[in-house]
């Protein structure tokens, strides 16, 4: 069985509003290639960055005053999007918090009807590379969800972004028989950084034998390079670092045949680790 996917790159701003006419352009760019609206059947998931709904901006800037609840405008409308294209849609926001000045790094989950049918708040927050994402966020405190029903024949698991250093967590939702990692990113450039991007949504492909759907921010402070990598760690779809869209083919009998070949999740010895809070 073969499911399409796609993945829309680029780099949100300050504006919310301005944020989602780009996401408008790039479902329009996606149907003109894809025939999205046309003949040929959409894609059965679309995949955004994190932090679709605005930029982080710089350090000291605030994202309580621009977070909203998971029933805001934002996530309605990008509702309104799944269903008028009947496709299933992962963006990452920033959800409101009850009180305080830090708020959720959450990915929220729209089926083809438009109903949020899951949500995972960022676990690892990226306090590294001389950057503190807890000034400005709360930790998630449960493990992220595997997705049975989203993807026909497919179980989809959810991390974002810093997630990928921390292979536990992948292997967590490979334990719970995750075959595909969904991974919405805003990936800061820098020395190296690209090359730790590739690295490691590779090595989460290879080592847990999923497929891996890995959508970044792209511009002037993120890395861009967003890809789909199959169980065997091939990239069989990339982006540059420019605003773009890709489509790929998930298939089935490719995750069974790297399963067979490599049996790495069959012939370990240590078990999985667990969210500890």
């Amino acid at each position: 069985m073969r499911t399409k996917v796609a993945v829309l790159q680029f780099a949100a701003g300050p504006d919310k509003t301005e944020n989602l006419g780009s996401v408008r352009r790039l479902f329009d760019l996606l149907q003109q290639r894809d025939g999205l609206a046309g003949e040929s059947a959409p894609p059965d998931l679309v995949v955004l960055p994190e932090a679709t709904m605005r930029e982080f901006g710089p350090p000291g800037d605030p994202l309580a005053p621009h977070a909203e609840p998971l029933d805001g405008p934002f996530v309605q409308t990008l509702a309104k999007l799944a269903r008028g294209t009947e496709t299933n849609v992962v963006a990452g926001i920033f959800e409101r918090a009850d009180g305080g000045e830090r708020v959720y790094n959450t990915l929220v989950v729209l089926d083809r009807g438009g109903e949020l049918v899951a949500t995972y708040r960022k676990v690892h927050l990226y306090d590294a590379f001389s950057y503190l994402e807890s000034d400005r966020l709360i930790p998630g405190t449960e493990e992220p969800p595997v997705l049975d029903d989203l993807l026909p024949g497919l179980h989809v698991g959810l991390i974002t972004c810093y997630d990928l250093r921390f292979p536990e967590i992948t292997r967590s939702l490979a334990d719970r028989g995750a075959d595909v990692v969904v991974v919405p990113a805003a990936w800061v450039s820098g020395p190296l950084k690209e090359n730790h991007w590739a690295t490691l949504v590779r090595a989460r492909a290879i080592e847990n034998t999923t497929y891996v759907v890995a959508c970044d921010q792209c511009g002037r402070t993120c890395s861009g390079n967003s890809m789909v990598v199959d169980p065997q760690g091939i990239v069989v779809a990339s982006l540059g670092e420019q605003e773009d869209v890709l489509t790929a083919e998930l298939d089935t009998a490719r995750i069974r045949d790297a399963r067979r070949t490599n049996p790495s999740l069959a012939n370990r010895r240590y078990p999985v680790a667990r969210l500890t809070v």
